[in-house]
């Protein structure tokens, strides 16, 4: 797919909008007053994405043009202009601005206009049941948009079996439209889907703020041409994607989010687009195909947030559970800070060409490989990763690299903790590894070099012929220890100068053979001490003591640094 890039700025929109109130004396005014909410601003990102359909008008209206309609179960009352009623169908022909009360036992809401300007649909506490079709349906609107009236519930429902109204419909939702669509209020839509989707726009949706609950057979909330969520509360329950778009063509078939707080459980993907994802801000909880410990059949897809191009995360809190990945784009992802709390029955965060991680706080609990991609990046932030196989694996065809320039990184890898298919370059940072146990895998792995030009790095391994420290390139030294025997999960391993001065004390999760060390306490000429066992009155700190004394341990070795890398056998 050949996308165009265009720059775009999701956010620093100033516009009012319409706050409205319902009395409930007899004569049933409908009142409004406007206010004027500013949205956070936002950097401005490169992404491959188009506009969408808001205006600054769109919340803004004269509530003396409001007809009424309603909804007496089997018929239907209008007062006013721009709407008919057939039986339990009403049909709405022309723009304008409609609120809506009541119940039908099996009907439906029609839009239908050619005119240019907006059909706003006020629901006011409705429940609408279809047998045959969507209970909402719009055919044909420049733009409509539906307004929840604070303090109300507002409920659709249809059944299992749609009967077309001809060769042409296309309808798939229980809340469907061929049109732009934009939800917000402060009231509360609950959609319970039984034939296939909750929430379908062909064209573009947003949804600006409000309570929705979906219950879908199929697609939660989709918008074809783009979804763009500003806010509200959204909890999803359905049997294929949570929230997706999915028009691969041009600009098209984007995923925005604002702001919001999300519930997804999904059997497809959590969020899923074809074209770019770019995520401001949200309070994220998405559990995908059964989650971590499911099983995903090969011709599934079954990830948390997903996309065919480029995932910018800038923040926002994230607790995904997904079958296959967690996070996963086929060209880029970058997150800017956020919190992360990540099982995968496949990679955690996986890309096909880059990943930029520049802050946040990760924890990956559960994952075959943590972090994936041919050429990953880490700035800074707090990461830990525990997996079945490789932990960080910068991983693909040609020209693969490892970049950390800082942040804390702690590994409980069963596969190599740090691996390149090409090179690693670290030149900041701290990176602490508790390797596999077993000799088919290693702490560090590389294929080309490893710059070791700065921070603290110390990692256990079982003396793989894999094992690997810096290389003799880097600017830093670094050590490779393989001992004489197996050490026991918790055994000291202290390193101390000539002049006792305590250089590391770590204390590795699992059983060990192998140490590698490097940090800036290591100088040319200078000669070590390293034991084994003991104990240390200092804090640990992910198997890292500090501020401490060191006792009772016995000398395995002593070793005089004299090149970049020294290997102590």
């Amino acid at each position: 797919m050949k996308l165009t890039q265009l720059s775009v700025l999701c956010l620093s929109i100033l516009f009012a909008i319409t706050a409205i109130s319902c009395e409930n004396d007899d004569d049933d005014i409908y009142t409004e007053t406007e206010e004027e909410v500013t949205e956070d601003e936002t950097d401005e990102i490169t992404v491959e994405m188009g506009d969408d359909h808001e205006e600054d008008e769109d919340y803004i209206w004269d509530s003396s043009t409001v007809t009424e309609i309603v909804l007496n179960g089997t018929s239907i009352t209008i007062t006013g202009d721009g709407a008919t009623a057939d039986g339990t169908i009403a049909t709405i022909n022309t723009a304008g601005n409609y609120k809506i009360t009541g119940t039908l036992s099996d009907g439906q809401l029609v839009v239908d206009t050619d005119d240019e300007e907006t059909v706003r649909l006020i629901f006011n506490g409705i429940d609408v049941t279809n047998t045959t079709n969507a209970p909402v349906k719009i055919n044909s609107s420049e733009k409509t948009i539906i307004i929840l009236s604070e303090n109300t519930v507002n409920y659709l429902t249809d059944s299992n079996n749609y009967i077309p109204e001809n060769d042409e419909d296309e309808t798939n939702a229980t809340l469907y439209s061929a049109d732009d669509l934009t939800i917000y209020g402060e009231g509360t839509l609950i959609i319970d889907a039984n034939y296939n989707e909750g929430i379908t726009s062909k064209d573009g949706l947003i949804i600006k703020s409000g309570t929705i609950e979906v219950t879908s057979a199929d697609d939660g909330i989709r918008g074809k041409d783009y979804l763009v969520v500003k806010g509200g509360d959204i909890t999803i329950n359905a049997e294929g994607d949570g929230l997706i778009s999915d028009n691969d063509n041009g600009t098209s078939g984007f995923i925005v989010i604002d702001a919001g707080t999300f519930d997804i459980t999904a059997e497809g993907d959590g969020i899923s687009a074809e074209n770019s994802i770019e995520i401001t801000y949200g309070n994220f909880s998405i559990k995908s195909g059964g989650g971590s410990s499911s099983y995903l059949s090969d011709d599934s897809s079954a990830k948390g947030i997903k996309s065919a191009v480029n995932i910018t995360i800038k923040d926002g809190e994230y607790a995904i559970n997904s079958a296959d990945d967690a996070i996963h784009s086929s060209a880029t992802i970058v997150i800017n800070t956020g919190t992360f709390e990540l099982a995968s029955g496949d990679d955690a965060i996986h890309a096909d060409d880059t990943i930029e991680i520049n802050n946040g706080d990760i924890t990956i609990s559960d994952t075959e490989e943590g972090i994936e991609a041919p050429n990953i990046t880490i700035n800074d932030g707090v990461i830990s990763i525990i997996s079945s196989d490789d932990a960080i694996n910068a991983a693909g065809d040609t020209n693969n690299y490892l970049v950390i320039n800082g942040g804390y990184i702690v590994i409980n890898a069963s596969g190599d903790g740090l691996d390149s298919n090409g090179d690693i370059e670290m030149n900041d940072g701290t990176v602490i590894v508790n390797g596999p146990t077993a000799a088919n895998n290693s702490p560090i792995d590389y294929d080309g070099t490893f710059y070791l030009n700065g921070g603290f790095l110390v990692a256990s391994g079982y003396a793989s012929n894999m094992d690997e420290a810096g290389s003799s390139s880097s600017d830093q030294y670094s050590i490779i220890v393989f001992l004489n025997s197996t050490q026991t999960a918790g055994t000291l391993v202290h390193i101390e100068n000539s002049n006792g001065d305590n250089i590391v004390t770590f204390s590795p999760e699992k059983k060990y053979k192998s140490i590698v060390f490097s940090s800036s306490e290591l100088s040319n000429g200078s000669t070590y001490n390293l034991y084994l066992g003991g104990s240390d009155t200092g804090t640990n700190t992910d198997g890292v003591y500090k501020d401490g004394t060191y006792s009772s341990g016995s000398l395995e070795t002593s070793f005089t640094i004299s090149s970049k890398v020294t290997t102590i056998k």
